[in-house]
């Protein structure tokens, strides 16, 4: 596949321009007062990109079970981070707590939550040096998973899916998930700052991974912590694009290429605070850019007289909180934390808890709980409000609007190469002839077909022609696109389906629909640039319509198909090139990817925000000449014409 890594070259030079005029401006940083200028903007950006709620409702904490260990008491904790959205949470006291320093642990990717094995050891050997210890749950995992065992069976919805799944339909309410992550973790620091056994003037954060990364995001989000120590997150954005790495959609932050911020800006925004950067040797999580963070969070912290104070340590081991980094944590909390210079070891005679014994929920679900608003509900309310408030626009008014969301640019006819034709002797059209589109600056970002009979190195006049937008892959689709004799046949294959399909980024599947795939990851990078990447298509579709346009090509009947009708009539509704509009087996609306706790329709059909703006069936409504049918859940290639 030629162009199989355009989409991937595009975003790396994107990133690397971003990191490049980071580090310039970093290095003009001089002073202390640079150097708190600094920390004040990049906290205020961190801030805004999260947007975290501005009222905070009573915890109502519930303590639902309690029993006696060696050195400390266990008690299981329900509290309310939201109104009637329960967070499940082990709490260790240890004999004899005052005034005790509080550390709130928060748990990685593991399905059993607080109950993995190495959290709890975490937690408990924190406990037995004197910490007063919260560990809670993450949404979706623990005693919080929130989709039936069926669901989950039948969509293979385990913790990681299940985020990317609600966190595109929050996506599409203008809400982040990470954000209701981290507001989960900051109320647990509220509930520590309750307790009598705890100095509320004295909390700290640590976690792996999943809880790295909200260790992360809560040390710059929270002012009331003394020390954090996030492990196997923190490394470079440039090195997150450059490896091809999907993350959790809450790891990938709004906004924060817009900004031009890296992952070590979460530690600056709260410079001077004691931190211990973490990693691995043999992590995905690439340990170059951890020491690089490092070195950067090193300078400001320099600057402002606290070099000591911000630390790194990359482990001998794979992924994962093992012993030598959590040995690094204790003897750093220990230091910030209790103003001890020693190097605990941890306890080998310690055995984790059964499952069961750190249940919170009646049954370890909170589905039993007498309280409960899932979080599906919240989504469905959050939407009906936004539906509620949504000012009808006229044509003119929606199509500056959605310029705006879409962040396309100017669109101008494209400069485009003439590529080999390709023959198929058993195909319909024997040749395709190929025009490669450079869409983006000096980059190819889509292709534009020719199917006939002749092999033809230019684009041709036509009175009649049908551009065709495919579901996955125009060339194998267009076999059953019925033509009339007069009608030239136009294909685009817009970035990442087709000819531009990703050939890396491989995870668990080259399934387009995969809930962590190529697809979802460069539609996450489009989302931390504040240029969503089906904004991109738009642009694509709206370019390759001009180029037609000037060629001399007229009565374009735009035909597109599954997926490819959200960036087909989102391009009709802007373009000023009357074409007709046939739109087959679409999403109904966007409303409806999120009524029903499970869609398949990926996150590159879907925009931040947009049912506070509009919907599918009112953009379908302005333009004249359109006709559409629906299909509730995208095929797969052998059902697109069943």
């Amino acid at each position: 596949m030629l162009y199989g890594n355009a989409v991937q070259n595009y975003y790396v030079d994107e990133v690397r321009k971003v990191c490049a005029e980071r580090k310039a401006r970093l290095a003009k940083i001089k002073t202390k007062k640079d150097a708190e200028a600094y920390v004040k903007d990049v906290r205020a950006k961190i801030l805004r990109a999260f947007d975290l709620p501005k009222e905070k409702c009573p915890l109502d904490p519930v303590i639902t079970g309690e029993r006696k260990l060696p050195g400390m008491t266990l008690r299981n904790v329900v509290y309310y981070s939201r109104p009637e959205y329960p967070v499940t949470a082990m709490l260790f006291i240890p004999d004899k707590a005052k005034n005790a320093t509080g550390v709130l642990f928060l748990c990685g990717h593991s399905e059993i939550g607080k109950a993995d094995s190495v959290y709890q050891t975490c937690a408990i050997n924190l406990a037995k040096q004197g910490f007063v210890v919260l560990s809670i749950d993450p949404v979706n995992q623990g005693e919080r998973h929130q989709f039936s065992a069926a669901l989950t069976k039948k969509y293979n919805l385990h913790c990681c899916n299940a985020h990317n799944m609600q966190g595109k339909q929050l996506h599409l309410c203008g809400e982040y998930f990470g954000a209701w992550r981290a507001w989960d973790a900051i109320r647990g620091i509220d509930y520590l700052q309750t307790l009598p056994e705890v100095d509320p003037n004295r909390i700290g954060v640590t976690g792996n991974s999943g809880g790295g990364t909200m260790t992360t995001f809560v040390n710059a989000l929270d002012d009331r912590l003394i020390m954090a120590a996030p492990s196997c997150y923190i490394t470079t954005w440039q090195h997150e694009v450059e490896n091809e790495l999907p993350a959790d959609i809450e790891q990938m932050p709004p906004d924060m290429l817009r900004y031009g911020l890296d992952m070590a800006d979460f530690v600056i925004a709260r410079a001077p605070r004691p931190t211990l950067i973490m990693g691995q040797k043999n992590d995905f999580f690439d340990p170059r850019g951890t020491v690089e963070a490092y070195e950067d969070a090193k300078a400001i912290y320099s600057l402002l007289g606290a070099e000591d104070n911000v630390k790194v340590f990359v482990g001998p081991d794979s992924h994962g909180y093992k012993t030598a980094n959590r040995l690094q944590m204790y003897s750093f909390f220990n230091l910030h934390g209790l103003g001890k210079k020693k190097s605990p070891k941890e306890d080998e005679k310690l055995k984790p808890l059964p499952e069961e014994e750190t249940w919170a929920a009646p049954k370890g679900v909170v589905k039993n709980l007498k309280v409960n608003k899932p979080l599906f509900t919240y989504i469905n309310e959050l939407a009906d409000a936004l539906i509620a408030k949504r000012k009808k626009l006229s044509r003119k008014e929606m199509q500056k609007t959605l310029t705006e969301i879409l962040q396309i640019g100017k669109i101008e006819v494209p400069y485009y190469r003439v590529l080999r034709l390709r023959y198929g002797e058993k195909r319909k059209y024997t040749a395709t002839c190929r025009y490669a589109l450079e869409t983006e600056p000096g980059e190819v970002m889509s292709m534009l077909k020719l199917h006939c009979q002749d092999a033809l190195f230019h684009i041709p006049a036509a009175e009649k022609a049908i551009l065709y937008i495919p579901h996955l892959d125009a060339e194998s689709e267009v076999e059953k696109v019925k033509t009339k004799a007069d009608e030239r046949l136009f294909s685009l294959d817009v970035r990442g389906v087709g000819e531009l399909v990703p050939t890396g980024c491989d995870h668990w599947s080259r399934k387009f629909f995969q809930q962590y795939g190529y697809d979802y990851h460069y539609n996450s990078l489009g989302y931390m640039f504040h240029r969503p990447y089906l904004g991109g298509k738009v642009r694509d579709i709206l370019c390759a319509l001009e180029l037609l346009k000037e060629r001399g090509v007229k009565n374009i009947t735009l035909l597109a198909e599954g997926q490819g009708t959200v960036p087909a009539l989102l391009a009709a509704v802007l373009s000023d090139i009357p074409v007709a509009v046939k739109l087959q087996r679409g999403p109904e609306s966007w409303e409806s990817m999120l009524r029903k706790e499970v869609t398949l329709w990926p996150l590159s059909c879907m925009l931040p925000g947009i049912l506070g703006v509009t919907d599918l069936p009112e953009l379908r409504k302005m333009v004249k000449n359109l006709t559409f049918t629906v299909a509730a859940e995208p095929s797969e290639p052998e059902n697109l014409f069943g």
